[in-house]
């Protein structure tokens, strides 16, 4: 491919994206790789190019831009290579016109900063929120007492935790046996730790996903213990029980929830656990760096289903804790709506519960509990508390 014709690559791979990211559609990886799929003769250096061309506009632009052809046209702004490739030769873009408007940079669309602000983020945190993220692993002592990693970096806090070289292929990596890594956001893997998950509990992890912290209070029960890992989505869900096998973790049950009939299908576990970890669907715009694109799916609209989704789930998740045991309540997002905020309304509504102080290797206080930003944790975005029931 010339030039030119990775850059209408590049356009026309946007203007899906941007389709998908009104229409919740598919997200820009699925697209990218549908497109080179029907593409054979696209090779790996045109398919990286093209590539990192889209991603470099989806990192600029904060606000979901009008078509594909405005979000280049941002990049050439700023890159007189690239604008030389609107030419309008063979398969490369038409030349650019007089006045002809382009998208505009920025780290976020204007009512979302304005959460931020809000939530109490520092505008000197902002351009962090999309840079790009570090390749964190956690460690599998399961699979593995020693793993040993060229340019691999321990985590400060994370005994288990390291931070490999960017571009690194962990599937790839010789000498290190099969299950022996995760890969987890050191942030991800620094929040679970308020689970204080000891050997013999009864767990819940409600909102499982497909298992990242199960694995990781697995690993620090021992194979000593239950935990019961949920969700309601199937297909994620599924996956829970292959990476479990695969890294040696026994004493895990998955159980598949209908929505809205939680409690009913939890009742079993009613106000038996010593501990129950949820990490609620939200924004995720905390995790910015590795979904760009996120910002340009979230509305207010959407957000305002996610903060009721959190309260539903809070709700049940405070049913099944035993006098005594505590709720460590986890969101991927910096806004307070979801996080500080949520917490508190809940702590106001539900007599008898409290929040607990936490110690953790990195975070600051905010609200009832802790905020990982990647500015000052070097992490993806995180809010955490744990709330003990008296």
């Amino acid at each position: 491919m010339t030039p030119a014709a990775r850059t209408q690559a590049a356009i026309e791979l946007l203007d899906e994206i941007i389709v998908a990211a009104r229409d919740s559609g598919a997200a820009a990886d699925t697209i990218v790789a549908r497109y080179f799929a029907n593409r054979r003769y696209a090779g790996s250096k045109d398919r990286r190019a093209v590539r990192e061309l889209v991603y470099a506009a989806i990192r600029t632009l904060g606000e979901r831009p009008r078509s594909g052809r405005a979000a280049m046209l941002a990049l050439a702004a700023e890159d007189p290579a690239l604008a030389e490739t609107f030419d309008g030769v063979g398969h490369g873009p038409a030349r650019i016109g007089d006045g002809e408007s382009k998208a505009w940079p920025g780290v976020a669309p204007n009512w979302l900063l304005e959460r931020l602000r809000a939530s109490g983020l520092d505008e000197g945190e902002f351009p962090a929120l999309i840079d790009r993220a570090p390749l964190d692993v956690r460690v599998n002592r399961a699979r593995a007492e020693d793993v040993a990693i060229d340019g691999a970096v321990a985590i400060a806090g994370l005994p288990d935790g390291l931070r490999l070289p960017t571009g690194t292929d962990v599937d790839r990596l010789e000498g290190i046996p099969d299950g022996a890594l995760e890969v987890q956001d050191a942030g991800s893997q620094i929040v679970t730790l308020a689970a204080d998950a000891r050997p013999g509990q009864r767990i819940v992890d409600l909102c499982a996903g497909a298992g990242g912290k199960t694995l990781a209070l697995a690993a620090e029960m021992h194979g000593e213990g239950t935990i019961l890992a949920t969700d309601t989505d199937r297909n994620r869900l599924a996956r829970l029980a292959p990476r479990a096998e695969r890294a040696g973790v026994d004493g895990v049950e998955t159980r598949l929830l209908n929505p809205g009939r939680e409690s009913e299908m939890l009742a079993d576990w009613a106000a038996s656990a010593d501990c129950v970890l949820i990490d609620a669907p939200c924004s995720g715009t905390g995790t910015w760096r590795r979904n760009p694109e996120a910002r340009w799916r979230l509305s207010p609209e959407r957000l305002d289903r996610l903060v009721a989704t959190q309260q539903h789930v809070l709700a049940v998740g405070a049913e099944l804790v035993r006098p005594g045991g505590a709720m460590v309540y986890i969101v991927c997002s910096l806004l307070d709506e979801e996080g500080a905020g949520q917490v508190a309304a809940f702590l106001a509504d539900h007599a008898g519960w409290h929040g607990e102080p936490l110690r953790l290797p990195a975070g600051r206080a905010h609200g009832a509990g802790m905020r990982l930003t990647p500015a000052h944790d070097a992490t993806d975005g995180f809010f955490v508390a744990r709330l003990t029931r008296g």
